[in-house]
């Protein structure tokens, strides 16, 4: 059985029936969307959603710079006021 990695679950059907009283009542937790009590799909608030991204962004900005650390060496030094 797969694991549930929400406190929250609903059904497919439950979630047609009324998906914005599933979300009023997940309080902004993730729910887990179940199909045959197998997890299908988790519903997450917007919000969350645009946290979620942000920092997967910032993360995959970090990989760049650990990348081109090395050529800090070959970096030509400007004066901001030059420019």
């Amino acid at each position: 059985m797969e694991a549930v990695l929400a406190n929250c679950s609903a059904s497919i059907s439950e979630l047609k029936k009324n998906p914005s009283a599933l979300i009023d009542a997940s309080g902004g937790e993730p729910i887990a969307i179940l199909n045959h009590n197998k997890p299908t799909a988790y519903l997450i608030p917007a919000d969350t959603y645009q946290q979620i991204l942000d920092r997967l962004e910032d993360y995959e900005l970090g990989l760049i710079v650990k990348e081109r650390e090395h050529e800090k060496a070959q970096a030509i030094e400007v004066d901001i006021n030059e420019l």
